[in-house]
């Protein structure tokens, strides 16, 4: 536990009880795993697409390179 979940169980146990207080400190933890995985997923899509539109353009960069020298080719 941090320290601030230490404090928070702390003022917890005083008003509600020690069984109480731990519940409840566990399910915060999990809620915030939670929403922390759910982050990483996030960045995860984002990181794909970025990774996606980098290959999408070295390949139109490729094709376009191809396309102007069989043009050149062409006009010889």
């Amino acid at each position: 536990m941090s320290a601030l979940e230490l404090k928070t169980y702390e003022i917890l146990k005083n008003k509600l009880g020690e069984e109480e207080a731990s519940t409840i400190i566990q399910f915060i933890e999990e809620k915030s795993e939670q929403k922390i995985n759910q982050k990483k997923d996030v960045f995860l899509t984002k990181d794909d697409k970025v990774d996606l539109i980098k290959w999408m353009v070295c390949f139109w960069i490729a094709q376009m390179a191809a396309i102007i020298g069989l043009y050149i080719k062409a006009a010889d």
